[in-house]
This record gives C-alpha cells, structure tokens and sequence, in this order.
C-alpha cells in the first residue's frame, strides 16, 4: 500500500480560486476518445490492466453469502484459465491477473473476509465496503461514522465513503471537510478512504473540481466519481477534472491520490479510455491498481469477451463466459 494522504488544513482560498473552461474539458476529452484504437497486443495489454483495476461489486438487497463468496472466487480467477494461459499467464499463487478488491455493503464484509482467506488471498485482494449511508449520503454523521467503523472492525481494508451532496450545492465547504475528517478518522490506521462525489448530482463541473480539492484535504486516500445508482455515473469529463484536482493536489503537497470512476463503465473500450486520460493528466504512476481502479460489476464479463476474440478473431458463444 501506499502512504495515506493525512489531508492538510482547509484552504477556502485556493477553492475560491477555481474555475472550470468547459469547451477545454470537452476538447480534452475528445482528443482521448481519438487516441484510443489501439491494435493487437496493444489493446490486449491495456486490457489485461484494466482486470487488475477491477473493484469487482456486488451491491444488491439480495446478495447472500453465497454469491459473496461466488464473487470473490470471480475477483481470485477473472479470466477462464485456458484464455489466461493462452495470454503468457497461468494462476500460481503470484499471479499478478487479478482484481484489485471485492465491493460489498458492510453487512457482508465478513463473507467476503472468509472466502478470501479460504482462498489464501486476503493479502494479495482487497475487501472494500461502502458505508455512511450509501448511496444518498443522508443519514446522520454519528450513524455514518458507526457504519464505517462496523465494516472496519469485519474486515474491510478499504472503505467507500459517500458525502451529503447538499453540503457542495449549498457551498458549506468546512462542514464538508469536517465531516469526511472524522469518517477518515473511524478508518482506523489501515483502512484507506475512497470518497464518493456523486459528480452526476453535484450540478456543475467547478463544484466537482471543489469538491475533490475538499476530500483530498480533509485526508481521502482515493475520490471516486459516483455510487453507481446516480442518473448520471462516471463520465470523462468528470474523470478528467478530478484527475487535473489529483494532480494539482499532488504538485503542492506531493501526495498521491488515487481515481475511481464508478457506474456506467461496462466495456472494455470505455475502461481503455479510462486508462488512457490517467496516463496523459496523471502520468504512468497512476496506472496500477494502488491508485486507480474501477468500481465495475459487468466490466469484466466484457473484457473476456474482447480478450477471446483478441485471440480467436472470433465472437464467443454467449453461455462460454459466466460469472462462476
């Protein structure tokens, strides 16, 4: 693991100061989309990448242990073997294709726990639990910070906050810092904090750059774009202004902080214009799984996809990739 961010004193200043060029952005974004055919080896390599960025997710009212531990076996071997094989790879105990985390509610943190230690994996998978109040964000700090500390004490070696959302549209930016202060404080210190914006409801794209600077200062390890149940999730634009917020961040106090973009990204090539706009805004540094990830469910099922016709230069079957 890398170093936690220990977060800095407020600097209303430097959020007054900012101010987003939308046409910029939106260039930016468009030069992305355009760089991204890539071919070959090329595009089964980014691909591999993206597997080992996965925070592969289950957050459904039905989940059960079963389908817990189901997952986690998924997250320990994400591709069938004989594609992996075919790949240069095969699943020895390092084994680097894997994904990087499970995603579970708190309530099921210790499944998740069990199965991987069954596995002999809990040091090499990540167990990540959203908490305060997912997804809205609006139940009462004392309640928030318990939820937290519950997932904490099963387990959890990440922890997937989500802020009040009617904090930055009112601007009550202290209120705010203070707030994800002490949800970093119930982390412990071992758990890293990823904090969710909910960037779709946060109305504009300076109160998303605002916000990220907050979280950041007030100690988030990773700012993650969206819960997954917002009317609109994770976007590049979105992805690209936080990104410029990390980098920011990075150059006056040299911590790095790690990106998640979460909810709508369901293939391989989104996750590879993903990976491209990290490599251009934040560099190579940023492109491994202690820094980036995707909270993703149906991702994988199609990289696998791409990954076999990469091979066969064919389409499978739809009954030859399940999730068991």
């Amino acid at each position: 693991m890398l170093e936690r961010n220990p977060g800095c004193e407020l600097d209303l200043g430097w959020l007054n100061s900012v101010n987003i060029n939308l046409n910029a952005v939106n260039t930016a974004v468009e030069d992305i989309l355009n760089s991204r055919d890539l071919k070959n080896d090329y595009r089964t390599a980014w691909l591999l990448k993206a597997v080992t960025c996965i925070d592969l997710t289950t957050l459904g009212g039905d989940d059960t242990p079963s389908n817990v531990s189901r997952l986690c076996y998924k997250a320990a071997k994400p591709l069938p073997e004989d594609l992996l094989n075919q790949l240069g790879f095969d699943y020895r105990p390092d084994c680097p294709i894997r994904t990087a985390a499970v995603c579970v509610y708190p309530s099921r943190v210790e499944d998740a726990v069990k199965t991987l230690k069954k596995l002999k994996l809990n040091d090499k998978i990540n167990v990540a639990s959203v908490a305060t109040g997912f997804p809205s964000g609006q139940m009462p700090l004392k309640t928030r910070v318990e939820e937290i500390k519950y997932a904490v004490e099963k387990g959890a070696t990440e922890i997937d906050i989500v802020i009040d959302r009617s904090l930055v549209l009112t601007g009550q930016w202290e209120v705010l810092y203070q707030e994800i202060q002490q949800m970093k404080e119930a982390c412990g210190s071992t758990a890293h904090m990823k904090t969710i914006l909910a960037t779709g409801e946060l109305a504009t794209l300076n109160n998303v750059y605002k916000a990220s600077l907050v979280a950041m200062m007030a100690g988030s390890d990773f700012i993650k774009t969206s819960t997954g149940k917002e009317s609109i999730n994770a976007t590049l634009p979105f992805g690209l202004v936080m990104s410029r917020a990390i980098r920011e961040y990075y150059e006056k106090f040299n911590y790095k902080v790690g990106l998640k973009p979460a909810g709508g990204i369901r293939t391989g090539r989104d996750a590879i214009s993903w990976l491209i706009m990290v490599k251009e805004v934040l560099g190579n540094d940023w492109l491994t799984n202690k820094l980036f990830r995707f909270g993703a469910s149906g991702l994988l099922s199609d990289i696998e996809h791409n990954l076999y016709g990469n091979i066969t230069k064919s389409y499978p079957a739809p009954y030859e990739f399940t999730m068991g």
